[in-house]
């Protein structure tokens, strides 16, 4: 992968970022409304979580992604 098409975040957004994960480590970061979903294991739902925190600060972070629709067989 290319280092230019990398998304470029502010230093803050990296802070709360690396916070997230850092919870998530040590076990303490949960998911869903006031954290009543349970406690986060999966590293790309830390991440996904991380940002989310950032963007509800107010912080510059690009768009979220679509999801992806899945295939009816």
């Amino acid at each position: 992968m290319r280092r230019d098409s990398v998304a470029k975040y502010s230093e803050s957004v990296r802070r709360d970022f690396e916070s997230a994960l850092h919870r998530r480590k040590t076990g303490t970061l949960k998911s869903g409304p006031s954290g009543k979903g349970g406690t986060v294991k999966s590293k790309q739902q830390a991440i996904a979580i991380g940002l989310s925190e950032a963007r509800a600060k107010g912080k510059k972070v690009p768009k979220e992604a679509p999801a992806k629709k899945s295939r009816k067989k």
